[in-house]
């Protein structure tokens, strides 16, 4: 019980910065983790080739669809959940946490039938070459399989951040990331299964940290119940999961769709610009989780704020989000700027033309990242306070709205410079979005404070 109530004081009463370290941090660090291990994931297979390299590359993607379906259901559930414990509503968060958990299972056990039945043509489609088919079928075969032990676990992820159990989700994250890193070099060399040793060893890492998640389901230390007698696959409990949710798979997918876009741009330049480009994803996407995995903190913070009408509090979380968040950012990106050769280097195995083109991209990247933590935090404040409708258009910004266009148009213009500049460009036009609905949103949240506290003066804007 002294647990619950600690969690519901970092929500609710604790101060801002100490509440979002508390809670943003361990996630942060656990995602960190796990961010690594995808890089050293690269770099071991990497030392295969550029083909298996590229193979790791096409099917990244289709595991990112996959995992997508968890966050549907767990992003979906966090935001409501973060809500019904701001307003005191246990019973009925008991029924959304369970139904969440249950329900991602089983859609995602679907759609990895479906994914597994049609795995040829599906690569085919991600972009898959001649030489890089061979690797993709053997690795994908293995992975996406295991995929079901990761929707649980990005579903028990985020109703676990809901209730501020940060801890748990580091842990889990922490021993599966750890795990693989020691099992990569095993499986791959010393084992000699080269692509099907790297899936082996991240699908016994993801099982790890599912039997993390289910020791915490069933120790009671939640807040939450997860009892099959709760999965109540309501209309009501699915319209507030999935009001969220779909905008956070349609995320998902929108990322999955721009790395396959990619993919294909660069298929017409060879296996050594696929490989190139999916190293620079991989290293991107280490700084991107890391901010994700702050801002798990923020969010419960935000929409617990929200429920409880406490708006003081919602502005300062907003405030310090925003400025540590485009520190660290502005930190990575003079580290991809700086070091793009190094860096690339490490996945090429002398490749030179992989080289120039990854260090090309990844400099490029490093200068638009600057932005991503404004970026983020509003797409997340979105979708903490239930705006599905705005934070689904916000959030397709980037990898979708903004970034599809630019993909299809840029390289019939400017060739394989199109494709190395698509996502920064992508990325500026998305952030002179997100100012205009975040001064829009500011308006809203003004008159919702108006309405509990008319003597209030009216609140200066985060931008000015």
């Amino acid at each position: 019980m002294n647990e619950r109530n600690n969690k519901m004081e970092l929500l609710g009463s604790a101060p801002i910065p100490k509440a979002l370290i508390a809670l943003g941090v361990p996630i942060m660090i656990g995602m960190l983790i796990n961010a690594f291990y995808n890089l050293v994931d690269a770099y071991f297979v990497g030392g295969l080739g550029e083909s298996p390299m590229g193979a790791i590359s096409i099917v990244f993607p289709l595991g990112q669809v996959i995992v997508g379906l968890g966050l549907m259901f767990g992003n979906g559930a966090a935001s409501y959940l973060s809500r019904l414990l701001g307003r005191g509503d246990r019973e009925a968060a008991n029924k959304a946490a369970s139904t969440a958990v249950y329900s991602s299972v089983i859609i995602g056990a679907i759609f990895i039938i479906f994914a597994a039945v049609f795995i040829r043509p599906i690569l085919t489609l991600l972009g898959a070459t001649d030489t890089i088919m061979p690797y993709a079928l053997t690795y994908a075969r293995i992975y996406i399989i295991s995929c079901i032990f990761n929707v649980f676990n990005v579903t028990m992820n985020n109703v676990a951040a809901s209730e501020g159990a940060a801890k748990i989700t580091m842990c889990a994250l922490f021993s599966g990331a750890v795990l693989n890193i020691g099992l990569d070099p095993v499986f791959i060399y010393v084992l000699d299964m080269g692509v099907a040793g790297a899936a082996i060893a991240t699908a016994i890492s993801q099982f790890v940290s599912t039997l993390v998640y289910l020791a915490y389901a069933l120790s009671r230390k939640s807040s939450f119940t997860f009892s099959f007698k709760h999965f109540q696959p309501s209309k009501e409990i699915y319209m507030e999961i999935l009001k969220i949710g779909v905008p956070t798979l349609t995320f998902q997918l929108l990322t999955s769709l721009s790395i396959a876009l990619i993919n294909r741009a660069a298929n017409g330049y060879g296996d050594a610009a696929i490989a190139g480009m999916g190293a620079v994803t991989r290293v991107t996407s280490m700084g991107t989780l890391v901010v994700f995995g702050f801002l798990k903190g923020f969010q419960p913070i935000a929409g617990f704020s929200y429920g409880a009408k406490k708006f003081d509090r919602l502005h300062e979380a907003v405030r310090t989000s925003i400025l540590w968040s485009t520190i660290f950012c502005m930190i990575v990106g003079l580290a991809m700027i700086l070091f793009s050769t190094q860096i690339i280097s490490q996945f090429a195995n002398g490749n030179v033309e992989m080289i120039a083109i990854g260090r090309k991209s990844l400099m490029a990247n490093g200068f638009s990242f600057f932005l991503f933590g404004f970026y983020t935090v509003y797409s997340s404040l979105f979708l903490s306070l239930g705006k599905g409708a705005a934070g689904f258009v916000l959030g397709a910004c980037r990898q979708g709205i903004c970034f599809v266009p630019v993909i299809l148009i840029l390289p019939a213009i400017w060739g394989i410079n199109g494709i190395l500049y698509a996502q920064p460009i992508a990325d500026v036009i998305s952030v002179i979005i997100t100012i205009f609905m975040a001064l829009h949103l500011q308006g809203e949240l003004a008159q919702a404070e108006a309405l509990i506290r008319p003597d209030k003066p009216e609140k200066q804007s985060y931008l000015h």
